[in-house]
């Protein structure tokens, strides 16, 4: 599979914007993460599950007990490794599925501290050129900013993949800047 069908089965699936953009930054944090635990030899899974693990969040907003379930169905039924798979399907915890590779771990933290970091950059002035690794700790403490981010899933990040926040954070700031045009910020 190639990066170019990626974003074609992405855009096929989902239309609003700041979805896509949340999966491009989430892809590109499964990259640095990937990079960092030197996986180069599975660059190209960690970063389609990146940026697929929300593929069918518009078909399933209304039922999160399906969400992650369509996504494995479409990605099977197209040939994606089964390993990207389990990945998307682990991320939705409310599937109660363990996390075992590595992978499946970064998934699980990476895509809910993009959702904080992104909404840190939309209240900086200088958006995501702006926001700083203390600023993300800061603000993750308070649980009224941004809501909708599952800071308990961010707290396991030292156990499950054996980073500290602040290293996951600083990781995920440094991958979503390099591509801070493409995500709006």
């Amino acid at each position: 599979m190639t990066r170019e069908k990626d974003l074609i089965l992405l855009n096929k699936y989902i239309k609003n914007k700041n979805l896509i953009h949340h999966s491009l930054a989430v892809e590109a944090v499964m990259k640095k993460l990937c990079e960092h635990f030197k996986k180069e030899d599975e660059l190209k899974k960690w970063m389609s599950a990146g940026l697929l693990h929300d593929m069918d969040w518009e078909i399933t907003k209304d039922n999160p007990e399906e969400h992650a379930k369509k996504a494995a169905e479409i990605l099977e039924k197209e040939g994606y490794d089964p390993k990207i798979i389990r990945a998307v399907k682990a991320h939705n915890h409310t599937l109660g599925i363990s996390l075992e590779t590595l992978m499946e771990k970064s998934l699980f933290c990476a895509e809910e501290l993009t959702g904080l970091i992104t909404t840190c950059a939309l209240v900086n002035p200088k958006r995501l050129s702006g926001v700083k690794v203390k600023s993300v700790q800061k603000k993750f403490k308070q649980p009224s900013f941004a809501k909708g981010v599952n800071r308990e899933i961010i707290a396991q990040v030292p156990e499950l993949i054996g980073l500290s926040l602040e290293e996951l954070i600083k990781l995920s700031l440094m991958a979503m800047k390099e591509i801070k045009n493409e995500l709006g910020l």
